[in-house]
């Protein structure tokens, strides 16, 4: 059984998914890693979404408030095992169903340009590519993505 859970950065579930998703994404992002590992921090992530299978915690995802208006997606991870079965776009599609909720108007993000799946599922979830914002501006390894809400 599929259960998606509201919950915060202090979820026990959601760290264990985060240090397996830094672990990935330490390989993937190699010497680049610790400049995008310092706006990962997890202490300011309020809106947690985790995905559990039959009580095992498979996918999640996070966002924070940017501006009054807009969120960023943030911590978004499947178990490598668990990929392709639906769980980040119900952890996606939940943590943009509460940006709504809360009025927000648009969610933004940013993903690695070697992080090709990701790149086709933020697309296929409706995202389009935007300028880099903020910290990843002439970051030629970053793509950034927008969607209205």
């Amino acid at each position: 059984m599929v259960k998606i859970v509201r919950t915060n950065f202090k979820n026990e579930d959601f760290k264990t998914l985060v240090r397996q998703l830094d672990a990935y994404l330490k390989i993937t992002d190699g010497d680049e890693h610790d400049f995008y590992n310092q706006f990962n921090g997890i202490e300011v992530l309020d809106h947690v979404v985790v995905a559990y299978l039959n009580d095992e915690a498979v996918a999640c995802g996070a966002f924070k408030k940017i501006s009054d208006s807009t969120v960023e997606i943030k911590r978004m991870f499947t178990k490598p095992e668990r990929r392709g079965q639906q769980f980040a776009s119900k952890v996606l599609n939940t943590l943009e169903d509460l940006a709504k909720e809360l009025q927000f108007k648009s969610c933004v993000l940013e993903t690695g340009i070697r992080q090709k799946e990701a790149v086709a599922f933020y697309k296929k979830n409706g995202y389009q590519l935007i300028p880099n914002y903020g910290q990843y501006i002439g970051v030629d390894n970053s793509l950034c993505f927008e969607k209205e809400i």
